[in-house]
């Protein structure tokens, strides 16, 4: 047996083999949530550097939302496919986590093994003999088996590439476009760019690995397969266990590729039994890397005028007279006919505030960047009442209510069962209602909030993504249990389209 390939070694490989693949379907199937890409942070119509539709975007906001530009790919693509981003969502970092930890042991055992040696240079001749090998490759011709110690200095270069930069770059990249980070650590982002210039750098960095492995398994079976496969398969150095080894590695890849369709059709068959599966298994993670960052008011300084976006997109449009006759009847009145239902008291307590009412509550202003699990974002200046000063109103916390439930004047997009159209709602826990930026905001920019972004007030939670956010409030209660209420995820959008209770990531 060659010690240089022992079974550890092999074994990562191979179970990094299986977790990219699910990283990379699952990404396609986010990306074609919002098939564009932007640097700067309003996410413009017509600033996009790189789009995979047909579709041009209106100038006028308001008039075309994010699921409108949505795209359907096929589950022999993507992971799960057709239109499911929130379980997507879930594949995603169930993938990251478990591809972080696989990394972690491999990284580890690599330099604990002192096998780092063959992958890291150690002189600068690495250069000049990687061009050779490179000129060997382009003219179709490949270097002599004696350039592979195991590994030739092109592929040396490469491995050390794409373990010590490229896959660190996509797990920092990827953390800059959580909301809890975006909060807690907001010049981070800044850093790469704003959450646009985040995710357009980890579309590259995706589409770098992507070639790797496709260059990377294709010169395993062209470049002295008859020594690469042993190895890989068995560990040992034996030209003559090539037909052996080649079976295995082509029957492994084969079951893996139908692994990943495997996951795709199983998920699809039966989408809440997926998500159910999904969140108990990735929420641990959550709650461990970023339950415990908490927004703080001067995380929100880092943040000023000239970050405000120009363009802001948004999802769901404003309330017909089909939905909510009682909000287009306080949209007439220039709001004076419009009250807030605040319920769920002691004792049944509840009241109902005007608009004017909650002006009366102290004033909360900040700049934030929203964010859509589609992947679009905008900054803007916000201004309204805390949740919590709205909820004290009524008292104390009743005793047993560990939620609280914000529904909307408007209705659900699409329910996950075609049913009919029911009223959007969103809960948070008593940590996030906590926040600093948890507010019924009914200013944007220092203006009154425009309609299609919720006029006359909309749930701000700037820990979260934007499914969480309800626009065209309608009211604020106390609940003590969210299973109760809808399909009982804990929101219209978990519940249509299964994303996580937890929108911190």
């Amino acid at each position: 047996m060659d010690p240089d390939f022992p079974l550890w070694l092999r074994a990562t490989h191979l179970i990094n083999f299986v977790l990219i693949g699910i990283l990379l379907r699952s990404g396609w199937e986010m990306l074609s949530s919002l098939p564009r890409l932007w640097w700067s942070n309003d996410s413009a119509p017509g600033k996009e550097w790189l789009r995979f539709t047909k579709r041009k975007l209106p100038k006028e906001e308001g008039v075309y939302t994010s699921l409108m530009d949505e795209r359907s790919l096929s589950p022999l693509i993507g992971l799960p496919g057709r239109k499911n981003i929130g379980l997507g969502r879930h594949w995603h970092g169930l993938g990251t986590t478990l591809w972080m930890l696989n990394g972690i042991v491999y990284v580890v055992l690599l330099f604990g093994t002192g096998l780092w040696r063959r992958i890291i240079p150690t002189s600068w001749d690495i250069f000049p003999q990687a061009w050779d090998s490179l000129v060997m490759y382009l003219g179709f011709t490949k270097p002599s088996v004696e350039h592979f110690q195991p590994y030739d200095a092109l592929q040396m270069l490469g491995y050390t590439f794409i373990i010590f930069v490229v896959a660190p770059l996509m797990i920092l990249t990827g953390l800059a476009m959580a909301p809890a980070i975006r909060n807690r650590f907001p010049r981070y982002v800044k850093f790469w760019g704003g959450h646009q210039g985040a995710r357009s750098i980890h579309f590259i960095l995706m589409v770098i690995m992507t070639l790797f492995i496709v260059m990377h398994v294709s010169l395993v079976f062209i470049v002295h397969a008859e020594y690469n496969l042993p190895r890989m398969i068995f560990g040992a150095n034996d030209p003559e266990r090539y037909a052996q080894a080649f079976t295995i590695a082509l029957a492994t890849i084969t079951i893996v590729i139908f692994f990943w369709i495997f996951l795709s059709y199983w998920s699809l068959a039966d989408r809440p039994r997926a998500q159910r599966f999904l969140v108990k298994v990735t929420e641990p993670a959550r709650k461990i890397g970023l339950g415990w960052m908490k927004p703080t008011v001067e995380d929100a300084k880092a943040l000023g005028k000239d970050d405000v976006s120009e363009f802001h997109w948004t999802n769901g449009l404003p309330p017909t007279e089909d939905e909510s006759p009682e909000w287009l009847e306080a949209k007439a009145s220039n709001w004076e006919s419009w009250r807030l239902h605040v319920g769920g008291g002691a004792d049944g307590e509840s009241l109902d505030l005007s608009l004017d009412d909650l002006k009366q509550l102290p004033k909360v202003e900040y700049y934030a960047t929203h964010t859509c699990m589609q992947g679009w974002s905008g900054t803007s200046l916000w201004g309204g009442a805390r949740l919590t000063d709205v909820l004290d109103l009524l008292g104390p916390r009743p005793q047993g209510a560990n939620y609280v439930m914000v529904e909307s004047y408007g209705l659900a997009q699409e329910m996950i069962d075609h049913r009919p159209r029911e009223p959007f709602y969103s809960v948070l826990d008593l940590d996030t209602i906590e926040e600093q930026g948890v507010i019924l905001a009914y200013e944007r920019n220092s203006k009154p909030l425009e309609v299609h972004l919720g006029a006359p007030v909309r749930l701000r939670a700037e820990s979260n993504h934007g499914y969480k956010m309800v626009k065209w409030v309608k009211s604020v209660q106390w609940i003590d249990d969210y299973s109760k209420y809808g399909d009982g995820r804990g929101g219209t959008r978990e519940d249509s389209a299964l994303q996580a209770f937890n929108g911190r990531i």
